[in-house]
């Protein structure tokens, strides 16, 4: 099933439903409108409680995707219709883990922003403030030239996690998604000379697309054996697959959930593979310019769509 956030032409109240992929167009379908269709008053209206709700309500909706497409089609819409939202746009906790391909590694450490390989899986935050949808245009601020492209990938966590162990990490995960994590060189540099975790570059609004979806677990062949690509207009600059990972999800979640409880709809990026712009000896070229689109893939899956702006 793929899970997304949207509001509809008119509207600016953000809703849940599916995408249903069709040759002719594909469709959504909102579940507010089957709920009340079903006469079922307390059904989730945002993703984060969609989640926490469990097992139960997860397989109602997989159970409307199936059927409702031929029982009742005035229900679906045109996803031309609607704006993609970050699929979650109010996680409690979203952690980035970073220096986590053993390819980008070796760019790092060739451009100084790293001098030693992590021994145990690092993270900083990123910050509801700066998600953007699929399809969105991001505003690169006046003044900086150095802006990177990162797509990595996302799981989002299905139920509560405290003390995970690695051989049961999968069975917290709901389903997983994409995000470019947008980069802003120039204040990296910065950041790392002085010494800040905060990475404002890295926090900036709109340098946060998610999306399009959340793609459920189970249509997810092995998620240690997925390309991660980026395309910038049509050009492919990066194909890595997740085998090359340092720490996988069931390392990340054992190690982050000791203490602290992941909650559902808590989410974890796995860190960027190697071939971003900073890493090229050409980089200066590659930096994302006003009118570059992005496309971020987990290939043969989902696609998450970005066009660059300046600002006004």
């Amino acid at each position: 099933m793929r899970l997304i956030t949207f509001t509809r032409s008119g509207s600016s109240t953000p809703e849940i439903g599916a995408r249903i992929p069709n040759l002719s167009g594909d469709l959504v379908l909102p579940f507010s409108d089957v709920a009340q269709s079903q006469g079922i008053k307390d059904f989730p209206v945002g993703m984060r409680d969609f989640l926490r709700a469990g097992s139960k309500v997860m397989e109602q909706a997989k159970a409307w995707v199936k059927t409702i497409p031929e029982s009742a089609p005035p229900l679906l819409l045109q996803a031309s219709s609607i704006t993609y939202l970050p699929p979650i746009m109010d996680a409690e906790k979203f952690l980035c883990v970073g220096k986590n391909y053993r390819t980008h590694l070796e760019e790092l450490k060739r451009t100084n922003l790293i001098k030693e390989i992590p021994q145990e899986p690092t993270s900083f935050i990123k910050l509801n403030s700066c998600l953007s949808g699929h399809e969105a245009k991001v505003v690169r601020p006046k003044g900086i030239t150095r802006l990177d492209y990162e797509p990595e990938l996302v799981f989002v966590m299905g139920k509560r996690a405290l003390g995970a162990k690695k051989d049961e990490a999968m069975s917290y995960v709901a389903g997983v998604t994409i995000l470019n994590d947008l980069t802003c060189r120039d204040l990296q540099l910065r950041e790392v000379a002085s010494g800040s975790r905060f990475w404002t570059g890295k926090n900036i609004p709109g340098f946060g697309p998610l999306g399009p979806e959340i793609v459920t677990i189970d249509e997810i062949p092995d998620v240690y054996d997925l390309w991660m690509t980026c395309s910038v207009n049509g050009e492919e600059r990066m194909r890595v697959n997740t085998q090359d990972q340092i720490w996988k999800i069931s390392d990340i979640l054992e190690h982050f959930s000791r203490f602290i409880p992941i909650e559902a709809g808590d989410m974890f990026s796995t860190g960027a593979p190697g071939g971003v712009a900073v890493g090229k000896e050409n980089a200066e070229d590659l930096y994302l310019k006003p009118g570059d689109v992005v496309e971020c893939s987990i290939d043969g899956i989902s696609t998450l769509r970005t066009t660059i702006v300046d600002e006004v």
